[in-house]
Protein backbone atom coordinates (compact mmCIF):
# COMPACT_ATOMS: atom_id res chain seq x y z
CA UNK A 1 0.00 0.00 0.00
CA UNK A 2 2.81 2.37 0.91
CA UNK A 3 4.64 1.55 -2.31
CA UNK A 4 1.52 2.31 -4.36
CA UNK A 5 1.20 5.67 -2.59
CA UNK A 6 4.85 6.47 -3.32
CA UNK A 7 4.40 5.49 -6.97
CA UNK A 8 1.35 7.74 -7.22
CA UNK A 9 3.28 10.64 -5.69
CA UNK A 10 6.23 10.06 -8.03
CA UNK A 11 3.88 9.95 -11.01
CA UNK A 12 2.19 13.15 -9.88
CA UNK A 13 5.55 14.87 -9.38
CA UNK A 14 6.71 13.69 -12.81
CA UNK A 15 3.54 15.07 -14.36
CA UNK A 16 4.09 18.44 -12.72
CA UNK A 17 7.69 18.49 -13.91
CA UNK A 18 6.66 17.64 -17.47
CA UNK A 19 4.00 20.37 -17.40
CA UNK A 20 6.54 22.89 -16.09
CA UNK A 21 8.97 21.97 -18.86
CA UNK A 22 6.24 22.33 -21.48
CA UNK A 23 5.18 25.69 -20.08
CA UNK A 24 8.67 27.19 -19.97
CA UNK A 25 10.48 25.39 -22.79
CA UNK A 26 9.79 27.84 -25.62
CA UNK A 27 10.23 30.82 -23.35
CA UNK A 28 13.71 29.60 -22.42
CA UNK A 29 14.50 28.84 -26.07
CA UNK A 30 13.62 32.40 -27.11
CA UNK A 31 15.63 33.81 -24.20
CA UNK A 32 18.79 31.87 -25.01
CA UNK A 33 20.06 34.20 -27.79
CA UNK A 34 19.59 37.25 -25.57
CA UNK A 35 21.25 35.48 -22.63
CA UNK A 36 24.15 34.45 -24.86
CA UNK A 37 24.69 38.02 -26.07
CA UNK A 38 24.31 39.34 -22.52
CA UNK A 39 26.86 36.89 -21.18
CA UNK A 40 29.32 37.35 -24.06
CA UNK A 41 29.37 41.13 -24.19
CA UNK A 42 28.68 42.01 -20.54
CA UNK A 43 29.68 39.31 -18.08
CA UNK A 44 32.64 37.99 -20.02
CA UNK A 45 34.39 41.42 -19.98
CA UNK A 46 33.54 41.80 -16.28
CA UNK A 47 35.06 38.43 -15.40
CA UNK A 48 38.09 39.06 -17.61
CA UNK A 49 38.55 42.51 -16.06
CA UNK A 50 38.60 40.96 -12.57
CA UNK A 51 41.18 38.39 -13.72
CA UNK A 52 43.36 40.94 -15.53
CA UNK A 53 43.41 43.17 -12.45
CA UNK A 54 45.77 40.64 -10.84
CA UNK A 55 48.14 40.49 -13.81
CA UNK A 56 50.67 42.66 -15.55
CA UNK A 57 49.32 42.52 -19.09
CA UNK A 58 51.93 42.10 -21.80
CA UNK A 59 50.68 41.01 -25.21
CA UNK A 60 54.23 40.31 -26.42
CA UNK A 61 55.95 38.50 -23.56
CA UNK A 62 52.85 37.14 -21.89
CA UNK A 63 50.93 38.09 -18.77
CA UNK A 64 52.54 37.95 -15.34
CA UNK A 65 50.66 37.44 -12.09
CA UNK A 66 51.32 40.35 -9.71
CA UNK A 67 48.64 39.84 -7.06
CA UNK A 68 47.35 43.05 -5.46
CA UNK A 69 50.09 45.23 -6.94
CA UNK A 70 47.79 46.87 -9.48
CA UNK A 71 45.34 47.83 -6.74
CA UNK A 72 48.12 49.21 -4.53
CA UNK A 73 49.58 51.28 -7.38
CA UNK A 74 46.15 52.57 -8.37
CA UNK A 75 45.40 53.67 -4.79
CA UNK A 76 48.84 55.29 -4.48
CA UNK A 77 48.48 57.29 -7.71
CA UNK A 78 48.66 61.04 -7.27
CA UNK A 79 45.88 61.58 -9.80
CA UNK A 80 43.44 59.20 -8.12
CA UNK A 81 42.29 61.69 -5.48
CA UNK A 82 41.81 64.38 -8.12
CA UNK A 83 39.82 62.03 -10.35
CA UNK A 84 37.61 60.81 -7.49
CA UNK A 85 36.95 64.36 -6.27
CA UNK A 86 36.11 65.56 -9.79
CA UNK A 87 33.84 62.58 -10.34
CA UNK A 88 31.92 63.16 -7.10
CA UNK A 89 31.49 66.83 -7.96
CA UNK A 90 30.39 65.89 -11.48
CA UNK A 91 27.87 63.39 -10.06
CA UNK A 92 26.57 66.00 -7.59
CA UNK A 93 26.04 68.58 -10.33
CA UNK A 94 24.42 65.95 -12.53
CA UNK A 95 21.85 65.19 -9.84
CA UNK A 96 21.38 68.83 -8.87
CA UNK A 97 20.94 70.11 -12.44
CA UNK A 98 19.62 67.16 -14.36
CA UNK A 99 17.77 64.69 -12.15
CA UNK A 100 14.60 66.74 -11.72
CA UNK A 101 14.37 67.97 -15.34
CA UNK A 102 12.95 64.76 -16.94
CA UNK A 103 10.18 64.35 -14.37
CA UNK A 104 9.13 68.00 -14.65
CA UNK A 105 9.05 67.76 -18.45
CA UNK A 106 7.14 64.47 -18.34
CA UNK A 107 4.52 65.84 -15.93
CA UNK A 108 4.12 68.99 -18.05
CA UNK A 109 3.59 66.92 -21.21
CA UNK A 110 1.10 64.64 -19.45
CA UNK A 111 -1.02 67.66 -18.54
CA UNK A 112 -1.26 68.84 -22.14
CA UNK A 113 -4.65 68.41 -23.74
CA UNK A 114 -3.25 68.46 -27.27
CA UNK A 115 0.03 67.76 -29.10
CA UNK A 116 1.31 65.25 -26.55
CA UNK A 117 2.72 63.03 -29.30
CA UNK A 118 4.56 65.94 -30.92
CA UNK A 119 6.07 67.01 -27.60
CA UNK A 120 7.27 63.48 -26.86
CA UNK A 121 9.11 63.52 -30.16
CA UNK A 122 10.54 66.97 -29.52
CA UNK A 123 11.96 66.13 -26.08
CA UNK A 124 13.57 62.94 -27.41
CA UNK A 125 15.23 64.61 -30.41
CA UNK A 126 18.43 65.60 -28.54
CA UNK A 127 19.07 61.91 -27.83
CA UNK A 128 19.39 61.10 -31.51
CA UNK A 129 21.78 63.94 -32.36
CA UNK A 130 25.12 62.37 -33.41
CA UNK A 131 27.80 62.87 -30.78
CA UNK A 132 30.15 64.65 -33.20
CA UNK A 133 27.48 67.20 -34.13
CA UNK A 134 26.49 67.58 -30.48
CA UNK A 135 30.00 68.36 -29.29
CA UNK A 136 30.62 70.71 -32.21
CA UNK A 137 27.42 72.58 -31.38
CA UNK A 138 28.33 73.00 -27.71
CA UNK A 139 31.89 74.08 -28.51
CA UNK A 140 30.38 76.77 -30.73
CA UNK A 141 27.95 77.81 -27.98
CA UNK A 142 30.72 77.90 -25.37
CA UNK A 143 33.17 79.81 -27.56
CA UNK A 144 34.33 83.08 -25.92
CA UNK A 145 32.73 84.95 -28.84
CA UNK A 146 29.82 82.52 -29.13
CA UNK A 147 26.08 82.97 -28.63
CA UNK A 148 26.06 82.42 -24.85
CA UNK A 149 28.56 85.18 -24.14
CA UNK A 150 26.86 87.47 -26.65
CA UNK A 151 23.59 86.90 -24.82
CA UNK A 152 25.24 87.76 -21.49
CA UNK A 153 26.74 90.93 -22.99
CA UNK A 154 23.22 92.25 -23.64
CA UNK A 155 22.79 92.48 -19.85
CA UNK A 156 26.23 93.97 -19.26
CA UNK A 157 27.70 90.68 -17.97
CA UNK A 158 31.28 89.88 -18.87
CA UNK A 159 31.87 86.81 -20.99
CA UNK A 160 32.60 83.49 -19.28
CA UNK A 161 35.35 81.08 -20.24
CA UNK A 162 33.00 78.12 -20.16
CA UNK A 163 35.52 75.39 -20.97
CA UNK A 164 38.82 76.93 -19.87
CA UNK A 165 37.83 78.20 -16.43
CA UNK A 166 38.01 75.62 -13.62
CA UNK A 167 34.95 77.12 -11.97
CA UNK A 168 32.75 76.65 -15.04
CA UNK A 169 34.14 73.65 -16.94
CA UNK A 170 32.27 70.90 -15.08
CA UNK A 171 29.09 72.97 -15.01
CA UNK A 172 29.31 73.42 -18.79
CA UNK A 173 29.73 69.67 -19.34
CA UNK A 174 26.76 68.81 -17.11
CA UNK A 175 24.59 71.40 -18.87
CA UNK A 176 25.40 69.89 -22.28
CA UNK A 177 24.76 66.33 -21.09
CA UNK A 178 21.50 67.28 -19.36
CA UNK A 179 20.22 68.77 -22.60
CA UNK A 180 21.21 65.67 -24.54
CA UNK A 181 19.97 62.99 -22.15
CA UNK A 182 16.84 64.24 -20.40
CA UNK A 183 14.50 63.07 -23.18
CA UNK A 184 15.01 59.33 -22.59
CA UNK A 185 14.32 59.64 -18.87
CA UNK A 186 11.30 61.85 -19.58
CA UNK A 187 9.81 59.08 -21.72
CA UNK A 188 10.27 56.60 -18.86
CA UNK A 189 8.43 58.94 -16.52
CA UNK A 190 5.73 59.42 -19.14
CA UNK A 191 5.26 55.65 -19.39
CA UNK A 192 4.79 55.56 -15.63
CA UNK A 193 2.28 58.40 -15.73
CA UNK A 194 0.31 56.69 -18.50
CA UNK A 195 0.00 53.58 -16.31
CA UNK A 196 -1.82 55.57 -13.60
CA UNK A 197 -5.57 54.84 -13.85
CA UNK A 198 -7.42 57.68 -15.59
CA UNK A 199 -10.31 57.24 -13.16
CA UNK A 200 -8.24 58.92 -10.47
CA UNK A 201 -7.76 62.04 -12.58
CA UNK A 202 -11.41 62.14 -13.61
CA UNK A 203 -12.54 61.81 -9.99
CA UNK A 204 -10.14 64.55 -8.95
CA UNK A 205 -11.44 66.90 -11.66
CA UNK A 206 -15.02 66.22 -10.60
CA UNK A 207 -14.04 67.09 -7.02
CA UNK A 208 -12.59 70.37 -8.27
CA UNK A 209 -8.90 69.53 -7.89
CA UNK A 210 -6.60 71.81 -9.88
CA UNK A 211 -3.52 70.90 -11.84
CA UNK A 212 -1.09 71.19 -8.95
CA UNK A 213 -3.25 69.17 -6.58
CA UNK A 214 -3.61 66.41 -9.18
CA UNK A 215 0.16 66.36 -9.65
CA UNK A 216 0.82 66.34 -5.91
CA UNK A 217 -1.72 63.71 -4.87
CA UNK A 218 -1.94 61.48 -7.97
CA UNK A 219 0.94 61.88 -10.40
CA UNK A 220 3.88 62.07 -8.00
CA UNK A 221 2.76 59.13 -5.81
CA UNK A 222 2.11 57.14 -9.01
CA UNK A 223 5.67 57.51 -10.29
CA UNK A 224 7.60 57.62 -7.02
CA UNK A 225 8.94 54.10 -7.65
CA UNK A 226 10.68 55.40 -10.78
CA UNK A 227 12.65 58.06 -8.93
CA UNK A 228 14.95 55.57 -7.19
CA UNK A 229 15.50 53.60 -10.39
CA UNK A 230 16.41 56.66 -12.43
CA UNK A 231 18.43 58.10 -9.55
CA UNK A 232 20.60 54.98 -9.53
CA UNK A 233 20.83 55.03 -13.33
CA UNK A 234 21.93 58.67 -13.18
CA UNK A 235 24.58 57.96 -10.57
CA UNK A 236 25.93 55.06 -12.62
CA UNK A 237 25.94 57.10 -15.83
CA UNK A 238 27.64 60.13 -14.31
CA UNK A 239 30.18 58.02 -12.44
CA UNK A 240 31.26 56.62 -15.81
CA UNK A 241 31.36 59.95 -17.62
CA UNK A 242 34.33 60.65 -19.84
CA UNK A 243 33.19 61.14 -23.45
CA UNK A 244 32.10 64.75 -23.10
CA UNK A 245 35.18 65.51 -21.05
CA UNK A 246 37.40 64.08 -23.80
CA UNK A 247 35.59 66.00 -26.54
CA UNK A 248 35.18 69.38 -24.87
CA UNK A 249 37.99 69.82 -22.35
CA UNK A 250 40.42 66.91 -22.63
CA UNK A 251 40.31 66.60 -18.84
CA UNK A 252 41.36 70.22 -18.33
CA UNK A 253 41.75 72.92 -17.43
CA UNK A 254 44.50 71.75 -15.08
CA UNK A 255 42.76 68.36 -14.56
CA UNK A 256 39.54 70.08 -13.42
CA UNK A 257 37.40 67.68 -15.48
CA UNK A 258 39.58 64.57 -15.14
CA UNK A 259 37.06 61.95 -14.00
CA UNK A 260 37.68 58.49 -12.60
CA UNK A 261 36.61 56.82 -15.85
CA UNK A 262 38.79 59.20 -17.86
CA UNK A 263 41.71 58.15 -15.66
CA UNK A 264 40.92 54.48 -16.43
CA UNK A 265 40.91 55.27 -20.15
CA UNK A 266 44.26 57.05 -19.81
CA UNK A 267 45.78 54.11 -17.95
CA UNK A 268 44.55 51.59 -20.51
CA UNK A 269 44.96 53.33 -23.85
CA UNK A 270 47.56 56.05 -23.18
CA UNK A 271 49.85 54.35 -20.68
CA UNK A 272 48.96 50.83 -21.93
CA UNK A 273 48.73 49.70 -18.31
CA UNK A 274 45.78 47.38 -18.72
CA UNK A 275 46.27 45.66 -15.37
CA UNK A 276 45.99 48.88 -13.36
CA UNK A 277 43.08 50.04 -15.51
CA UNK A 278 41.31 46.73 -14.82
CA UNK A 279 41.94 47.13 -11.09
CA UNK A 280 40.44 50.62 -11.15
CA UNK A 281 37.46 49.29 -13.09
CA UNK A 282 36.90 46.53 -10.53
CA UNK A 283 36.99 49.06 -7.69
CA UNK A 284 34.36 51.16 -9.49
CA UNK A 285 32.24 48.07 -10.13
CA UNK A 286 32.30 47.12 -6.44
CA UNK A 287 31.55 50.68 -5.31
CA UNK A 288 28.56 51.08 -7.65
CA UNK A 289 27.21 47.63 -6.74
CA UNK A 290 27.36 48.44 -3.03
CA UNK A 291 25.78 51.86 -3.60
CA UNK A 292 22.90 50.35 -5.58
CA UNK A 293 22.35 47.65 -2.94
CA UNK A 294 22.28 50.21 -0.13
CA UNK A 295 19.79 52.45 -1.96
CA UNK A 296 17.46 49.54 -2.73
CA UNK A 297 17.74 48.34 0.87
CA UNK A 298 16.82 51.78 2.16
CA UNK A 299 13.83 51.87 -0.18
CA UNK A 300 12.73 48.43 1.02
CA UNK A 301 12.81 49.61 4.65
CA UNK A 302 10.81 52.78 4.02
CA UNK A 303 7.20 52.75 5.30
CA UNK A 304 5.85 53.60 1.84
CA UNK A 305 7.86 50.97 -0.07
Amino acid sequence: MASQTMLARDKEAGGRLAKTIRDYFWGVVFLLPALAVFGLFLWTPIVKGIIYSFFSIDFVNGNKFVGWTNYAEALASSDLGIAVRNTLYYMFLGVLMGFWVPSVVAIAISELRRFQGVMRLVVYLPNIVPAVALYAMWMWLYDPLGPLNQFLSWFGIDGINWLTDKRWATFSIVLAETWQGFGASALIYLAGIVSIPKDLYEAAEIDGAGVFRRIRHITLPGIKHLYLLLFIMQLIATSQGFQTQVALTGGGPNNATLTYMYQIINQAFTNLNYGRASAMGVMMFVALTLLSAVLYRLQGRSPQS
